[in-house]
């Protein structure tokens, strides 16, 4: 556990963890401050940041199994001590970790007697499990269990339906949060027209994601929700005041920007995200993981750092480069 005493500085704005521990391995709590705050600012973040925490942080989950042992998702099945409702039951609760996009296949192949545990899924490697000792079945007499699994990577909850079962698979529910539970509070101090807040927020995540981690993806989503609302209708995307820009090539500007273009008016590198790059889900998967959110933060790394992301190949990389070639007349140093 770390502690950290709390000071407040009263000229700039600014925050701190105070406060982090690991439980266990699916659970972790980290407790931070925003200040100084004025009257009534405290209250907004707060009611803000709990439900970007809850409801706009991605996680994974197992959503489907199928075997050709389950005859109904209330049966049982002989040599195994549980029954294949209480099996769905567990496989509900594993704890995953990927940069996942969308969904993808994983598998359990085991023999008894003997426990089934989440170290026993088979799954791709860009699909981490937390904690390797959670629980699926106990198997009483030598027999071979195999379950096929569908791991999906979604946000908030995804409800099963009784006539959902599709070629003898069975769904099951899935809570995508990785935050379990938010909590927010404020501390006032000063007297008149000099009095400011603290804000505190708590948070549990269920180790899929440090606290650290969530708050930060959590600001990030905030941040791109609202962008929006700092552009005019006209102009789209262009920010005036910004000291990176770039004049882009008139095929990807929509019509209504190239007059803006003949104008002379340019285009800032932090307002061009790469969502609108046309990469392959998978590539801007893995730039969203390492907080590469726009053109400009794509153009401060090199070919090298590209490289050591997670899952990055060399394809990747090119296919970068030959993007920015094309659309903005930009290469990457190799180092």
């Amino acid at each position: 556990m770390v502690r950290e005493q709390v000071r407040i500085d009263t000229r700039t704005l600014q925050w701190k963890c105070v406060e982090s521990r690991t439980d266990s391995k699916r659970l972790s709590y980290g407790r931070f401050i925003l200040s100084p705050l004025l009257k009534g600012q405290a209250d907004t973040i707060g009611i803000a940041m709990r439900r970007a925490l809850l409801g706009e942080i991605e996680g994974t989950c197992i959503t489907r199994a199928k075997s050709a042992k389950i005859s109904h998702e209330y049966s049982t099945i002989g040599g195994i001590q549980e029954s294949v409702h209480e099996i769905l039951m567990n496989l509900k609760e594993i704890v995953l970790r990927s940069n996942l996009y969308g969904t993808c296949e994983a598998a359990i192949c085991a023999r008894g007697p003997g426990y089934i545990t989440a170290k026993d899924i088979i799954a791709p490697p860009y699909v981490e499990i937390i904690d390797n000792t959670q629980q699926i079945a106990s198997l009483t007499e030598p027999i071979e269990l195999c379950i096929r699994l569908q791991i999906e990577r979604n946000r908030g909850y995804l409800i099963k339906t009784s006539n959902s079962a599709q070629d003898g698979s069975y769904p099951i529910d899935a809570i995508f949060m990785p935050v379990r539970n938010v909590n927010h509070s404020i501390h006032s101090y000063g007297t008149g027209n000099e009095k400011h807040e603290i804000l505190f927020l708590e948070i549990w995540t269920n180790g899929s994601l440090t606290p650290k981690e969530a708050l930060q993806e959590a600001s990030r989503n905030l941040i791109d929700l609202f962008i929006p609302f700092l552009q005019t209708e006209e102009e789209n995307l262009l920010f005036e005041d910004n000291q990176y820009m770039l004049a882009l090539h008139p095929s990807i500007l929509p019509d209504k920007l190239v007059k803006i273009r003949k104008n002379k008016k340019k285009i800032p590198l932090k307002s061009i995200f790469i969502d609108q790059l046309d990469l392959p889900p998978r590539v801007y998967n893995c730039l969203k993981r390492s907080n590469i959110s726009t053109l400009l933060d794509l153009l401060n790394n090199s070919q090298e750092d590209l490289m050591k992301i997670e899952h990055f190949c060399i394809e990747d990389v090119k296919q970068i480069l030959d993007t920015l070639e094309k659309h903005f007349g930009l290469d990457l140093p190799k180092k």
